[in-house]
């Protein structure tokens, strides 16, 4: 069902020229919802489903570690939604998370003035709307705009270097923002209010439905299709809810970096997945990238920002 939501990529694009200003978004909440249906139904009692579902898994591991009845909200938290023994290990860890340091230190840039005397503050004046507002299409520049991209455009104007897209002070920045628009109780909202954004959520549809690489794979695959079932040690997080915690800290890369500093950006972890599935990625500021993360927002739209995060 979910992967046929690619096949009606073309048609939409050609008739969304048509459609009244507050119909841009027709398509789009229609796949959010059957998104949504999808996931409640597939958790809904997977032992029962498992033939259409879980045709792996064991009998033991839908009885035992798989969690049933799951809600829409219930996904945020990625694998750790479903998991029962994830979720065990999930929650002693966020009794101290490991990121806490970085975002102090997000907020300490947040106050920090440029050489100029200006500061983020000049860019960023509410750190919790921040948090939420990206990505949208800017109707401007006609283009997606990310909080990634948007932090490198307010180092510049204010002729400061940019920062790496992936680590480091961009993730520690963005840390802060997502802390401050969770303590907020802020929740995605990503609008379509025109034809060419609503031309940029199909691209980004395409991009994740669109087998690629030496593997032919595609998002879809691991992360609709392939959520809840296991790859080696590690159980397929699902698709929905998939945005709301970024920046995340992974143990993976903490234990790879000389400072311990595992926190990462959504663009990071997009990059790495797309090179899992043999495919060379696209840069973090390029169209390609942007409009990926514009469709994968509005999928979660309504659910409240969790990060930042960890995962392993």
């Amino acid at each position: 069902m979910l992967l046929n939501i690619a096949k009606t990529t073309a048609l939409v694009a050609l008739t969304a020229y048509t459609l009244n200003a507050a119909d841009f978004n027709a398509q789009a909440e229609k796949d959010r919802i059957a998104l949504v249906k999808y996931f409640e139904a597939k958790f809904e009692d997977p032992l029962k489903n498992r033939n259409t579902f879980f045709p792996y898994s064991t009998d033991d591991e839908l009885e035992n570690n798989i969690m049933s009845g799951l809600k829409f909200e219930d996904f945020s938290k990625g694998n750790y939604s479903f998991s029962k023994n994830g979720r065990m290990s999930y929650d002693e860890i966020k009794e101290m998370p490991p990121y806490e340091e970085f975002v102090e230190k997000g907020e300490a840039l947040y106050e920090k003035p440029f050489a100029n005397g200006k500061s983020f503050k000049d860019c960023f004046p509410d750190p919790s709307q921040a948090g939420v507002m990206y990505p949208y299409f800017d109707e401007t520049k006609k283009d997606v705009q990310t909080l990634t991209v948007a932090i490198n455009e307010c180092l510049v104007a204010n002729g400061e270097k940019p920062w790496k897209t992936s680590k480091g002070p961009i993730a520690h920045l963005e840390a802060f923002f997502a802390q401050s628009a969770q303590d907020a109780e802020k929740v995605i909202d990503v609008k379509i209010d025109s034809a060419t954004a609503a031309e940029a959520y199909e691209r980004g549809k395409e991009y994740y439905y669109t087998q690629r690489g030496y593997l032919k794979l595609n998002c879809a695959e691991c992360h609709v299709i392939g959520a809840g079932q296991r790859v080696r040690n590690e159980s397929l997080s699902p698709f929905l809810g998939q945005v709301t915690h970024f920046p995340v800290y992974r143990l993976k890369w903490a234990a790879s970096d000389k400072n311990n500093d595992g926190l990462g950006t959504l663009e990071r972890r997009m990059s790495g997945c797309i090179k899992d599935q043999g495919q060379v990625p696209p840069k973090d500021d390029s169209r390609d990238m942007k409009e990926l993360l514009f469709f994968m927002a509005y999928m979660s739209n309504g659910m409240k920002i969790d990060g930042p995060d960890i995962r392993k």
